[in-house]
C-alpha cells in the first residue's frame, strides 16, 4: 500500500486549467482516469488526510504509486479524451457500465448491392441502417414478418441469394409475395433499394404520409372497380396497423429522444435506456456497475451518455437526451453530443407533461433491474469468494489467489505444439490478457519439456518488465519511462497462483522453471484429468478436494478453459499448415492473385508445366512475379502421385492443387482405409462410392 504523499505532485507543478489526469500503479498500469475544470484544485482533493476521504477513493488512491495529467484546451476536448482513455486502458477504478445483454437491432444493409434486412447484434457497420434496440429477436421478427407483404425486401443469406440465383428459381418467400426476387430479376437493383428505402423511412417513424398513399391508391382502385387491387391495398394497410401497434405512442408530439434513469445503492447502480422515434418506444437497453469509485448521480449520468454515445454519430444521436439529473458540465456535455450528432442536442432534465411520467416509468425499469442483478450476483460473489478462500485453504496460501494463471499443452502426435496461458482475476476469466505461444525449443512430444519451456518463457518476460521498470530497488519509486503509455503489458503482472494441466511432471517442470529464474513467491499446482487430483511439487501424494467444493470447481473451470483455448490454437495452426501450398512461398502473391492463376491454369501441376509468357497472361500477373513463380515451383518438389490401394492404381492429379504432403491423410495399405485427422486418430472404413484419396486430400484442404 503505498502512501499518497510519495508521490503527491508539488501545488507548483500542477496548471490551473482543464485537463485530464491518470493515476498508475506499482506496474505503471493506469487505474484510474478523471478530467477536471481546473487541474490544480481536483487533484488537490486526492491528498487530503485518508480519513478525509471516501473508502473507494482512499482505496485507489494508496493503491497508485504515481499522477500523472495532459493540459486540453476546453471541456469538450478533456470529455473526448477521457472518454478516449476510459475505453484504451480500462481502468479498475473507473466505473464501467456492464451491458446486461447483446441486444438485437433491426439492421438494413443498405451497403450491399441488394439491401438486406436481418437481426443484428455486436458493433455497428459502416453503411447499415439500425432500427433498436429491440429486448427480444422475435419481436424484430415478428415486425419484419408484417413488413414484408407491404415491402418484400430480401432477408435470405447471401448462401441462400447466390444458390437461388445459380438455380433461376427463388426461394419460398418469393413465391409467395413476401420477396421480391431480385436473385432472379423480377426487380432491378434500382428498384429493390427504393423498396428498401422506403422500409428504412417506415421505420424512422415516417409513417402516416405512407399510409396516407396506400389509402389514397386503395380509393382509385376500388373507383376503378379493381377490387382485388384495392382489397390486397387494404390488408396492406391493415398489415402496416399492425406493425405501428407494437410500439404505442408515449410523446404526442412525435420525439426523437432518448431517457436515462438510474436506481443506485451504496454499491451498485442500474441505469435504463427507453429510445423514442416518433413518439413512439423503439428499443430499450440497460446497463448495471460497481461503484468503484465515489460517484454521485451526476456523475453515472455522464459515464452512462458516454458509454451509450462515445461511438455513434449523426441521427443515432437524437435531438433530445432527458436525464435525471445533469452532469457537473452540463454546457461541455451537450456541445460534445451536438457535436457527434452534426446539430444541436438539448440535454435537460424533465419537469412535467407526458416526458416527466415517461421518465417515471423508465425509472420503475432501472429500479427492477438492479433488484434482479443483486438477486443474481448476490449468491454468485458468495460463491466466488468461497471458491477462492477453498482454494487458498487447500493449498496452504497466504491469501486468496486473486489472480491464477493456467498454463496447457496441446498438440497432434508431436506436431503443431502450441501452449496456452489463460487468466482468472477475482474468479472470473479475464480474456484480454490471454496468451498462446508456439513451442520453439524442440520438436517432438514432450509435455513436460513443453511446460518447462512455456513457464520459463512467461516469467522472464515477466522479470524483463520489472527490470525495465526499477521495480528491483526496493523503497525507490520506478523512473520515468518514456516508452510506456500506460496500456496493460503483456506478461507484466505476476500470478498468485499457476495452475498446470497434468500431474506430478509438470508441476515439477513449472517449479524447476521459477526457481531458475529465481521466483519462489509464487504458488504452483496442477490438476490431474483422471481423478482430479491436485498436485503440488515435493509433494508424493495430491490434494483431494471434496467433489462438491467450490474450490475445485473453479480449478477445472480453469483448466478447461486453457485446455479448450490451446486446443483451437493447436487446430487453427494445423489447417494453416494443411492449407499451405507452394505458392505461398512466392514474396507479394496474395490470394487474389493464387486463385486467378489456379483458376486460369486448373492446377499446380498445369502451373508448374506453364511458361513464364503464359503466366503473364493471367489478369495482374506482371513479367517480375511470374519469374517468382517459376522458381518457387522448381523449388517445392512435386507431391507424390495418390495411390489406389486397392488396385494399385496410380491417380491423375488434375482437378485442383496439389496439396504439401503433409496434408496428404494417412491410409493403412493393408485395408485401404482413410486414417481421420482428428484428435484422436482412428481408422474409418471407406463405404463404397466414397471419394478417393486425392479428392478426400483436396476438399480436406
Amino acid at each position: 500500500m503505498a502512501d499518497p504523499s510519495s508521490y503527491r505532485p508539488k501545488p507548483g507543478q500542477i496548471p490551473d486549467s482543464p485537463g485530464v489526469y491518470k493515476f498508475r500503479d506499482e506496474h505503471r498500469r493506469v487505474i484510474y482516469v478523471g478530467k477536471a475544470k481546473s487541474l490544480r484544485q481536483r487533484l488537490a482533493n486526492y491528498f487530503q488526510p485518508l480519513t478525509s476521504l471516501h473508502p473507494r477513493t482512499a482505496t485507489m488512491v494508496t493503491t497508485a504509486a504515481s499522477v500523472e495529467w495532459t493540459v486540453v484546451s476546453t471541456e469538450v476536448e478533456a470529455l473526448q479524451l477521457e472518454y478516449s482513455w476510459i475505453k484504451e486502458f480500462d481502468p479498475r477504478f473507473n466505473v464501467k457500465y456492464r451491458d446486461d445483454k447483446s441486444y438485437p437491432y433491426l439492421a438494413v444493409t443498405m451497403n450491399e448491392e441488394f439491401p438486406r434486412v436481418q437481426v443484428m447484434r455486436g458493433h455497428k457497420k459502416k453503411g447499415v441502417r439500425y432500427f433498436g434496440p429491440y429486448a427480444h429477436a422475435w419481436a424484430i421478427r415478428e415486425t419484419v414478418d408484417l413488413m414484408l407483404r407491404v415491402f418484400p425486401v430480401r432477408t435470405c443469406s447471401a448462401g441462400v441469394f447466390r444458390n437461388a440465383a445459380s438455380a433461376g428459381r427463388p426461394c419460398l418467400l418469393g413465391y409467395i409475395g413476401k420477396c421480391s426476387a431480385p436473385c432472379v430479376g423480377r426487380v432491378t437493383p434500382e428498384e429493390h433499394r427504393e423498396l428498401a428505402e422506403e422500409f428504412s423511412d417506415f421505420m424512422a417513424g415516417r409513417t402516416g404520409t405512407y399510409i396516407r398513399r396506400l389509402e389514397k391508391q386503395m380509393t382509385i382502385a376500388a373507383e376503378d372497380m379493381e377490387y382485388e387491387k384495392a382489397a390486397r391495398l387494404r390488408d396492406d394497410i391493415a398489415a402496416l396497423r399492425r406493425a405501428m401497434e407494437k410500439n404505442a405512442v408515449v410523446l404526442a408530439d412525435a420525439t426523437d429522444a432518448d431517457l436515462f434513469a438510474l436506481a443506485e445503492d451504496e454499491l451498485e447502480a442500474a441505469v435504463q435506456i427507453f429510445h423514442v422515434r416518433g413518439g413512439r418506444v423503439r428499443g430499450q437497453r440497460g446497463w448495471v456497475t460497481d461503484k468503484v469509485e465515489a460517484v454521485d448521480t451526476a456523475g453515472l449520468v455522464e459515464h452512462a451518455l458516454q458509454q451509450l454515445y462515445g461511438e455513434e454519430s449523426g441521427e443515432a444521436v437524437p435531438k433530445e437526451v432527458l436525464v435525471p439529473a445533469l452532469p457537473e458540465d452540463p454546457e461541455a456535455v451537450s456541445a460534445w453530443l451536438s457535436g457527434r450528432r452534426g446539430s444541436l442536442v438539448s440535454l435537460r432534465v424533465p419537469q412535467r407533461g407526458d416526458k416527466k411520467d415517461l421518465m417515471e416509468t423508465v425509472a420503475r425499469n432501472a429500479q427492477q433491474a438492479l433488484v434482479l442483478h443483486k438477486t443474481k450476483r448476490a449468491s454468485d460473489l458468495t460463491t466466488r469468494s468461497r471458491a477462492l478462500e477453498e482454494i487458498a485453504e487447500a493449498l496452504d496460501l497466504d491469501s486468496a489467489p486473486l489472480r491464477i494463471e493456467c498454463f496447457d499443452i496441446s498438440h497432434l502426435q508431436g506436431e503443431d505444439v502450441v501452449a496456452s496461458m489463460v487468466v482468472f482475476e477475482d474468479g472470473l476469466p479475464r480474456k484480454s490478457e490471454y496468451r498462446r505461444f508456439q513451442i520453439k525449443g524442440f520438436e517432438g512430444q514432450d509435455d513436460v519439456r513443453s511446460m518447462h519451456e512455456v513457464i520459463g518463457r512467461r516469467f522472464k518476460r515477466y522479470l524483463a518488465e520489472k527490470e525495465r521498470t526499477g521495480e528491483w530497488v526496493d523503497g525507490e519509486v520506478p523512473a520515468e519511462d518514456p516508452e510506456d503509455d500506460g496500456r496493460p503489458k503483456r506478461f507484466a503482472y505476476p500470478p498468485q497462483l499457476v495452475v498446470v494441466d497434468g500431474g506430478q511432471p509438470q508441476v515439477a517442470a513449472a517449479r524447476r522453471a521459477l526457481d531458475e529464474l529465481g521466483i519462489d513467491d509464487i504458488a504452483v499446482c496442477g490438476l490431474a484429468k483422471r481423478l482430479e487430483e491436485v498436485w503440488l511439487p515435493g509433494d508424493d501424494d495430491p490434494v483431494v478436494l471434496p467433489r462438491s467444493s467450490e474450490g475445485l470447481y473453479l480449478l477445472q473451470r480453469v483448466r478447461d478453459t486453457a485446455h479448450d483455448f490451446a486446443i483451437r490454437y493447436q487446430r487453427s495452426k494445423r489447417t494453416k499448415r494443411l492449407r499451405t501450398g507452394p505458392l505461398d512461398a512466392v514474396p507479394g502473391l496474395g490470394e487474389t492473385r493464387k486463385q486467378a492463376l489456379i483458376k486460369h491454369f486448373g492446377s499446380v501441376k498445369r502451373l508448374r508445366q506453364a511458361t513464364i509468357e503464359q503466366i503473364c497472361e493471367v489478369p495482374g500477373m506482371g513479367r517480375k512475379t511470374a519469374e517468382a513463380v517459376v522458381v518457387a515451383l522448381a523449388q517445392a518438389a512435386p507431391a507424390a502421385p495418390a495411390v489406389n490401394t486397392a488396385t494399385g492404381e496410380i491417380m491423375e492429379d488434375d482437378a485442383a492443387p496439389a496439396p504439401a504432403a503433409s496434408a496428404a491423410p494417412a491410409v493403412n495399405t493393408a485395408t485401404g482405409e482413410i486414417m481421420e485427422d482428428g484428435a484422436d486418430v482412428t481408422a474409418r472404413p471407406r463405404a463404397h462410392g466414397t471419394t478417393s484419396t486425392t479428392e478426400k486430400t483436396e476438399q480436406d484442404t
